[in-house]
């Protein structure tokens, strides 16, 4: 690999901050940008994408929930030198209808850099990181998904992809499904959370149960409904499948999410 650096979008949040900390692991050399980070990086903010591709050859591409990937900002990647991309997609996003991570995707394939994609299942991190951690402190969690299974992946095994991607060869035109070793339902899960730190958390996976949460926290019913169609439709396309990708590339086995849990609990994640 040249001496040009390598640019990390979202370098504070769950997966770039350890896919960072990985490569200065290895070495390379790293340009962490966020809008709070080491270089400064606003999707909304146009003048800050210039500066921050400054002497990029590589980047880990992603943009927060809910934030579309900018056309162009990727072509102005390319133009300013930039020779691949690693995109943070996501599992079953044709299922779900996820339009900004479909146009993601399309954005980067026809960019005309080396590109691959990392399409992880659920992030174990959702629950003591992420947007379930204050249901697993409320004791009680609803998503519209039922007894559906997930194979839920650790962050740390994403980041160890993506940097295996970033440094190695032979992974452009490649789309990689990273999940850990075991698909679970939610219930299992947050019963094994419940094992490891001590506090009982129910789980809640019919259609009502979510709309009667999302009231709670003051969500408009019309948004909630589509949420519940999207759900609707990954519950149709049935229960996710390990695959073998984290090991495939990084030559090591994905952590299985009662470890997670356990590190977690160790960590004080579900303390008040």
């Amino acid at each position: 690999m040249s001496g040009r650096s390598i640019l990390v979008l979202g370098a504070t949040g769950t997966t770039g901050r350890r896919v960072a900390a990985r490569l200065r692991a290895g070495g390379a050399d790293v340009r962490a940008a966020s809008r709070n980070g080491d270089v400064r990086f606003d999707w909304s903010d146009a003048d800050t994408w210039e500066p921050a591709l400054a002497g990029v050859e590589r980047m880990y591409l992603m943009a927060p929930h809910g934030t579309p990937v900018d056309e162009g900002f990727v072509r102005l990647a390319v133009e300013q030198g930039v020779r691949r991309l690693v995109l943070l997609s996501s599992r079953g996003i044709e299922e779900m209808g996820e339009q900004r991570l479909l146009g993601a995707e399309r954005a980067v394939r026809e960019s005309g850099a080396a590109w691959t994609i990392l399409r992880p299942d659920w992030f174990n991190q959702n629950f003591d990181e992420g947007f379930f951690r204050p249901a697993v402190l409320a004791g009680a969690l609803a998503l519209p998904v039922g007894d559906m299974r997930q194979a839920f992946v650790d962050a740390d095994d994403i980041a160890a992809v993506a940097a295996a991607v970033l440094t190695g060869d032979g992974h452009e035109g490649a789309s990689y499904e990273l999940t850990g070793p075991q698909a679970l339902s939610f219930t299992e899960a947050l019963g094994q959370i419940s094992h490891a730190c001590g506090r009982g958390v129910e789980f809640r996976g019919g259609d009502e149960d979510y709309l009667t949460q999302q009231r709670t926290l003051g969500l408009p019913d019309e948004q909630t409904k589509q949420e519940i169609e999207a759900y609707a439709a990954l519950r149709a396309h049935g229960d996710s499948a390990p695959t073998d990708a984290v090991r495939r590339v990084t030559g090591d086995d994905p952590k299985p999410f009662a470890d997670y849990a356990a590190e977690a609990a160790a960590g004080a994640a579900w303390r008040d």
